[in-house]
């Protein structure tokens, strides 16, 4: 990947059933950067789409990635020695190559000071079997089932799990669904994995639930509608934050909820306000006073539950505490659905117009809502050969790691680091940049590496001494692509 090699641009890629694993030729290379080990044509890349044929060169198509903090003169990022300014410049492992399997140094192992202290950066792509996605999905609507298997393309990926405040979760991936099914779900889940990573819309369909279209930072399509907002809270929740409010303008609130409905006059809340008891009945099991579970099944309707018209949760009214003309306003958590009614001579709840003060306070809820997206974290466990591309003694690197010493970065995007054995970590996409995560057809993902850590401490832990070059040197011999550095929601930095 010389600087002054030909470049690769939009060789033909060889589909994973035609990977050419036979005798090379005369005109093919072979690519040792995955276990498929194919033999590439010139002007094709292997199976992976990866590393391609340029004039009989084996070649990384990809350069590889140079964080930049920008310069924002309203142009495009400046490059590194590119202005007076020089912007700080880190080198990622996007588009670095791998050196699978790693008995051989990783691809960059770069000396940098940062700080006044002498570090090293090993950059490397590993490549996942043991990985997947968690996709939290903010919205109220019943997705499905918890454990309910989900699919893409028609082949099982994984599976609907614990429901989080105010959000659906989805575990996708794992070397279950990866190499542990068949052929065609394997290949499926790759496809899936790659591109939730990459910031595509992904179309899943869960059994027996929904059918969701998920993209990293943009709102879901569930059922073909856009969601709009994420819920205020629980109907607890929204009647503690806005009793304030409503024991002004009604005698009674009913926040519709799939997990708990609340009851103003019950709860709390209207308790230290000293509402007076209304006489109302709410299908479903009591919990504590104006809080109530299993008011209906869960389901696309209000407050995620099955329900359209919300009289179907009331019950008649006790004539005990109740009174014509009582007014009831019925809302789910963010504000999207909501009645008005008030009781008839019989105590029969009547709709009715709602005056407008009612109708600002229902809006105040909405106004509280968050947008309603999805996010998508990659999860993977770095683990295997790939440590032996780092150090001789591949455990040191666990342990250094543990300990603070070493720093795990996927595509320079600071990763949580799961306790216990192993190095499990966990990344979120968004910070991640375009164009770097990739496949390979075995099938298991490839994703970005970088492991940094002091120069001394680097070389006490066995690491591969003779492989460290500088970062100039790097710049100057090897095609490299400039990106700005992201934060949490995509902009430059």
């Amino acid at each position: 990947m010389n600087g002054e090699r030909p470049t690769v641009d939009d060789l033909p890629n060889v589909a994973p059933d035609d990977a050419d694993m036979g005798h090379p030729g005369d005109d093919k290379v072979r690519c040792e950067a995955c276990p498929i080990r194919c033999f590439i044509r010139p002007g094709q890349t292997g199976s992976c789409d990866r590393y391609g044929n340029v004039d009989g060169i084996l070649m990384r198509v990809d350069p590889v990635v140079v964080l930049t903090r920008a310069i924002d003169r309203g142009e495009a990022v400046v490059p590194f020695g590119g202005g007076d300014e020089e912007p700080e410049v880190r080198l990622i492992a996007s588009g670095a190559g791998t050196t699978y399997p790693d008995y051989k140094p990783a691809p960059f192992i770069v000396s940098s000071q940062v700080d006044g202290v002498d570090t090293i950066t090993v950059v490397t792509e590993g490549i996942f079997s043991y990985c997947g996605v968690k996709v939290k999905i903010d919205t109220d609507r019943h997705l499905g089932d918890e454990t309910a298997t989900i699919s893409y393309d028609g082949q099982p990926v994984g599976h609907v799990t614990t429901t989080e405040y105010g959000s659906q979760m989805l575990s996708i991936g794992g070397v279950h669904h990866l190499t542990g099914l068949s052929k065609h779900a394997g290949l499926a889940t790759m496809r899936a994995l790659e591109r939730l990573c990459e910031k595509d819309a992904v179309e899943l369909t869960v059994d027996g639930g929904a059918q969701v279209v998920v993209r990293a930072g943009s709102a879901p399509v569930i059922n073909g509608v856009e969601e709009q907002r994420m819920r205020v809270g629980c109907g607890s929740a929204t009647v503690g934050m806005f009793a304030g409010t409503w024991h002004e303008l009604v005698d009674e609130v009913v926040v519709v909820d799939e997990h708990i409905t609340g009851v103003l006059s019950e709860h709390q809340a209207g308790a230290v306000l000293g509402m007076r008891p209304t006489g109302v009945k709410i299908r479903g099991r009591r919990s504590t006073p104006g809080r109530i579970f299993n008011v209906a099944g869960p389901g696309t309707g209000w407050g995620g539950t099955t329900i359209d018209d919300p009289a179907e949760i009331l019950l008649p009214f006790s004539p005990k505490h109740a009174w014509p003309g009582l007014r009831l306003l019925m809302t789910s958590t963010t504000g999207e659905d909501w009645a008005y009614y008030e009781l008839d001579e019989r105590l029969h709840p009547v709709p009715a117009t709602a005056p407008t003060a009612v109708v600002e306070s229902v809006e105040q809820i909405g106004a509280n809502c968050e947008s309603a997206r999805c996010s998508v974290v990659f999860m993977a466990g770095a683990g295997g050969s790939l440590r032996a591309g780092t150090t001789r003694a591949p455990v040191a690197l666990t342990r250094s790691i543990h300990a603070g010493e070493t720093v795990v970065t996927i595509g320079g995007a600071p990763v949580y680091l799961w306790p216990g054995g192993g190095i499990t970590v966990m990344v979120d996409v968004e910070r991640v940049p375009p164009g770097s995560f990739g496949h390979v057809p075995t099938p298991a993902i490839v994703a970005p590496l970088e492991f940094t850590v002091r120069r001394d401490r680097y070389l006490a832990m066995g690491g591969h001494d003779r492989s460290i070059r500088s970062v100039a040197d790097v710049l100057a011999s090897e095609r490299v692509r400039y990106v700005a550095e992201q934060d949490r929601y995509g902009g430059t930095t």
